[in-house]
Order: structure tokens, then C-alpha cells, then sequence
């Protein structure tokens, strides 16, 4: 985005706000790779139940808790961008587990 100072403020507004619709779509219109977010959640769902089978139960809340706040926090951030329904769902979800595609 560029800023001008001399600008008008309602005319600036205008702008950004064009600027931004063009940019939702652009990726609203990409397709959703949800391979490797499979495979992080499979991690973290296998983690989690090893550490439930030994008996790790801080360690489990611990574990479950701060991924469940990662998914939220990024649940709230794509809602705050605009994106809703299915594709923000996915969105949030590859930002949570998308990490699987290193493995």
C-alpha cells in the first residue's frame, strides 16, 4: 500500500479498501492445500495420545491447550481478515497444522 501524506483521508480509505477486496480475492480464488495439515494434525493427535496412555496429564492439558489457543488465535485472526465460513476454516486450520508438510 502506498501512503501519501497529502492525501485525503476519505480518499485514502477508499483506496486501501479497494486494495484490500482485491487481495481477498486473489486469495480466495487459490485453491487450499490441506495435505501437510493432515499430517501435522496426525502428529499432534498421536502426541496427544501417547501422552494420555502414560498417564502425562499436565503434560496433555498443556500440549491440547496451547493448540487448541493457536487454532482459536487463528480462527479469530482470519475472521478479523475477512474470510468466513469454509475457506476461513481452512485457512485457520493450515495455519495451525500446516507445519506437517516439513515432515
Amino acid at each position: 500500500m502506498h501512503f501519501d501524506e497529502n492525501e485525503p483521508q476519505d480518499v485514502r480509505e477508499q483506496r486501501f479498501a479497494e486494495e484490500r477486496a482485491v487481495r481477498r480475492a486473489r486469495r480466495n480464488s487459490r485453491p487450499i492445500d490441506l495435505g501437510g495439515a493432515h499430517i501435522g494434525l496426525t502428529v499432534v493427535i498421536s502426541a496427544l495420545a501417547l501422552l494420555a496412555w502414560f498417564g502425562e496429564l499436565v503434560a496433555l492439558g498443556v500440549v491440547g491447550g496451547i493448540v487448541l489457543l493457536w487454532f482459536l488465535v487463528a480462527v479469530i485472526w482470519v475472521h478479523a481478515d475477512g474470510d468466513r465460513a469454509g475457506h476461513g476454516f481452512q485457512r485457520a486450520y493450515v495455519a495451525t497444522f500446516g507445519w506437517g508438510d516439513m515432515i
